[in-house]
């Protein structure tokens, strides 16, 4: 029985790599290819790095966090997809992962869309990638670089995903103006517990080329969403040699009664010197993301407890180039930085103060956290990359340096990026 589940495997990922690629950006697949597309994203890296991955100031959620040092199995991810029939589109992706020594699989997206509903629309209902900012709605695998900006680290606990619907309307015009709105749980983080329908995501995208050579994107987006509770863990940040921290957790709180509001701008700018931008191109991308939160605490340490008021204001942006100097290789740099401002009104102590909280959480840092980021990369096709990334993480404790080497490789189907 598992040498025929073996041969059926193989054949299907045979027939899967033969077949024509799959179109992201419409959600149509071309040709007369093997039904459904299956495409697999293998993914791996070797990674040196010391302390453990701290944001003071933030409330880290999601799956922010540092690859384990050494040799590791990266963001691995398994996607089929295919239309369903005349009017509709669907596509689900697994991804495989390393946590804690342990391999994990998630439901990433799980979707279906219409096509061809007309007068520019598109709806979607599933799970899926929010179109919040520009790097969000993008697999990881389309990444310039190995890890999320830190803005995104930090406010989305690397990507905002969440389960509804979306709508999205094209304008029939030569600028590229598209406006779209979604209503999902808001259950993922930053948001929490609630009734099931209190995510709201509102953008806009408008674009156009300058000349043959070159074009342009900007985008605004906004979230709202409202929480009965987010449960969190605080820690006790030690020093071992003015460098190395030991971490261990010495308390738990919870935000109550949560209310969480982000906006943000992006902008990104193509430029191919030779027209050919698989030959040379240059790509500049920023984003800037601001949050702000109210919420009452609830922090408990053995017997002891803390009620608090919080009111919470955090933004960041990153700034990054990447620049194709030769047919195949890539070089970039990114510049990342972050800032919280957290105030606290103490309503009820037993046996623990606000002050005491605060120094153990450290929620109350106030000064910039900054991240220096290089990378080149290599592709024999589009199918394959190798990447060699070195990052320089400044925090008001200490430093940290991060040194990666990473393969993504492509099997079966692979669709258009988006722009």
């Amino acid at each position: 029985m598992t040498q025929q589940r073996f041969a059926l495997t193989t054949l299907a990922c045979a027939i899967a790599l033969a077949s024509p690629a799959v179109s992201a950006q419409t959600g149509t697949i071309t040709g007369n290819e093997f039904n459904p597309a299956i495409s697999l994203i293998l993914d791996g890296y070797y990674a040196d790095h010391h302390d453990e991955f701290e944001l003071p100031g933030f409330q880290l959620g999601g799956e922010a966090g540092l690859p384990e040092k050494g040799f590791g199995l990266g963001h691995s991810e398994l996607t089929i997809s295919a239309n369903i029939d005349d009017a509709f589109y669907g596509s689900a992706s697994i991804a495989i992962h390393e946590h804690d020594g342990e391999t994990e699989t998630e439901l990433e997206e799980a979707f279906v869309e219409t096509l061809g509903l007309g007068h520019g629309f598109t709806l979607k209902g599933g799970r899926f990638f929010s179109h919040l900012g520009y790097m969000n709605s993008q697999h990881e695998h389309a990444w310039d670089f190995a890890d999320a900006p830190l803005v995104y680290a930090a406010l989305f606990g690397n990507r905002l995903s969440d389960e509804g619907v979306q709508a999205r309307w094209l304008a029939p015009t030569d600028l590229y103006l598209e406006l779209g709105v979604e209503v999902t749980r808001g259950d993922s983080y930053p948001g929490g517990e609630n009734s099931g329908t209190e995510g709201k995501v509102l953008f806009a995208k408008i674009g156009s080329d300058i000349g043959h050579n070159a074009s342009w994107q900007l985008g605004a987006s906004a979230y709202q969403s409202e929480f009965f509770s987010r449960a969190a863990e605080s820690h006790d940040h030690g020093q071992e040699d003015g460098h190395d921290h030991e971490e261990e957790v010495h308390g738990e709180f919870l935000l109550e009664n949560g209310d969480v509001e982000i906006a943000g701008v992006d902008a990104v700018f193509k430029w191919a010197p030779t027209g050919n931008s698989k030959a040379q191109q240059l790509v500049l991308q920023a984003e800037y993301f601001q949050r702000k939160e109210t919420a009452t605490v609830e922090f408990f340490e053995d017997t002891n407890s803390l009620l608090a008021d919080y009111d919470g204001k955090q933004d960041g942006y990153y700034v990054q180039a990447v620049y194709r100097f030769l047919p195949g290789w890539r070089a970039g740099v990114r510049y990342d930085a972050i800032e919280a401002d957290n105030r606290f009104v103490e309503l009820e102590a037993d046996g623990v103060d606000l002050e005491e909280f605060l120094a153990e959480t450290e929620f109350d840092n106030s000064d910039p956290i900054t991240r220096r980021t290089f990378m080149v990369d290599w592709s024999r096709s589009e199918f394959s990359r190798i990447r060699f990334q070195y990052g320089y993480l400044d925090m008001p404790h200490g430093q940290d340096e991060l040194f990666l080497i990473q393969y993504t490789m492509s099997l079966g189907a692979h669709g258009a990026h988006r722009y």
